[in-house]
């Protein structure tokens, strides 16, 4: 799995090139926007939500002495909540609704590697859109249900190293899941891509790390962090089904 999740990585070097000469960058204005918006009003909110969290967690401490030290606490607590689920709700809403801006993407890139394959599914816009929300909602309510246990862990201090980095692979594997399925919609049905994912979940998470890496990089990191991960990971998605099949 190791060399595959290098391999998730390493295809980030040619995707810009590749996006270049290629022509697609006229498929993501859409996305962007859909991706920008989506930011802003989740920072928005986490915004507004961060003193009511912080609020929230200080009811856990009953006791006068070390107050001010709890709420300080609590508001650290609160900020590493919001950035964790924002995360999750931003990427799993962009890349549901910029289904049928991306497969596009992924088939011009697929033709430009392989020529045009006949085992193709007939799919439209819409029957993209329903596939992205299907599999956005079932990926993040798996990613929720995973998240949570792991920032319970974080408290100690211990683990919390541990559950950082897995924290960090969970986001990964579904931002590369997501990716991954605007190619894997023309060649499989739903259960047979979810399986294929599990198969190859290396490359997912490589190509997971660093789309996650780059929402960190200020208002350019939600810009160009579609068009690169998709790209990156078409190329890499066409290589391990031409394999199978």
């Amino acid at each position: 799995m190791l060399k595959n999740i290098f391999k998730g990585i390493k295809a980030y070097a040619s995707a810009l090139g590749l996006i270049g000469n290629l022509g697609l960058w006229k498929y993501f204005a859409v996305p962007v926007l859909i991706s920008l918006f989506t930011a802003i009003l989740i920072g928005l909110s986490a915004w507004g939500w961060s003193d009511d969290i912080a609020n929230a967690i200080d009811l856990l401490w009953v006791w006068e002495w070390g107050a001010s030290w709890f709420h300080s606490f609590a508001e650290l607590l609160g900020w590493v909540l919001i950035i964790a689920f924002g995360l999750i709700v931003y990427k799993h809403i962009v890349m549901a609704l910029s289904a049928p801006f991306m497969s596009p993407v992924s088939a011009a890139i697929e033709h430009h590697f392989l020529g045009t394959l006949h085992s193709h599914r007939d799919t439209s816009n819409t029957t993209q859109l329903w596939r992205g929300i299907r599999v956005n909602v079932r990926n993040l309510i798996l990613e929720v249900c995973i998240t949570i246990p792991l920032l319970v862990l974080s408290l100690v201090p211990v683990l919390n190293f541990i559950t950082a980095i897995l924290l960090l692979l969970v986001q990964a594997y579904f931002a590369g899941f997501g990716n991954m399925d605007y190619t894997l919609e023309r060649h499989y049905g739903y259960k047979e891509s979810v399986q294929f994912v599990k198969e190859h979940k290396g490359v997912a998470i490589g190509n997971g790390i660093i789309f996650t890496l780059m929402l960190f990089i200020p208002f350019i990191g939600i810009l160009v962090v579609l068009p690169l991960s998709v790209t990156a990971a078409t190329s890499q998605t066409i290589r391990f089904i031409g394999n199978k099949k």
